[in-house]
């Protein structure tokens, strides 16, 4: 079945629409209208996936630059637990990948999003230098990225080394749940969601990579 994407504003968003997104959500994160209305505020963009009209996904990012870099900055997203997850996460992303092309031509972008599992890697995994990784000790210039994003994500509390962050309010994190999670489960044994913390992860996308996505539904 074909996945319809669309990107629009966030402040676009309708009460209806956000409904259907808290709907979709309270598979998992059970994230309220209330919250998902304060998250528009926050953010720019929202990326939405539909399947015979239903909703099946969507992202709120925005894409700035932080300390002079591009960037896409992944705020809140979801993805309902189907069999069509894998699709749908994928023509997210090509959409993500569409909007930062347009807004960073031939410059390479950094890409971050907030983890409480393994699964939501799967939205960074065609990137270069992915990190937090498993076994891959944080330079200083990757521990320094780590800080600039949990300064940007407003984090109560950061560890440059593992890249484990405590949010300052509302748990957000990247909610889907993979049918084949990365085998990275050590990275998440000292993150205790119930004390609000969750991983920061970022990868590259390169200039070469994004020359791909010229087209939304490349």
């Amino acid at each position: 079945m074909a996945i319809e994407v669309v990107t629009k504003d966030c402040s676009a968003l309708t009460d209806a629409e956000l409904g259907d997104m808290a709907d979709l959500s309270s598979l998992g994160a059970e994230w309220s209208v209330g919250l998902l209305s304060k998250q528009a505020a926050e953010w720019v963009l929202v990326t939405q996936a539909f399947e015979k009209d239903k909703l099946r996904g969507f992202v709120m990012s925005t894409l700035e630059r932080i300390g002079g870099t591009p960037s896409l900055v992944i705020g809140v997203g979801a993805v309902a637990r189907h069999r069509s997850r894998s699709s749908v996460l994928r023509a997210i992303m090509n959409h993500q990948f569409h909007k930062t092309l347009m807004a960073f031509p031939d410059e390479d972008v950094v890409v971050a999003t907030r983890l409480g599992t393994p699964s939501p890697f799967d939205a960074l995994k065609d990137l270069e230098n992915v990190r937090p990784w498993p076994q891959v000790r944080p330079n200083g210039e990757e521990r320094a990225w780590g800080r600039r994003l949990a300064k940007r994500y407003d984090c109560a509390e950061f560890d440059d080394r593992s890249m484990i962050a405590r949010s300052t309010g509302d748990y957000i994190v990247f909610d889907h749940e993979s049918l084949k999670p990365p085998s990275v489960p050590e990275l998440f044994d000292a993150v205790d969601p119930a004390e609000g913390q969750h991983l920061i992860g970022w990868g590259w996308a390169m200039a070469e990579f994004l020359e791909k996505f010229e087209r939304p539904d490349a």
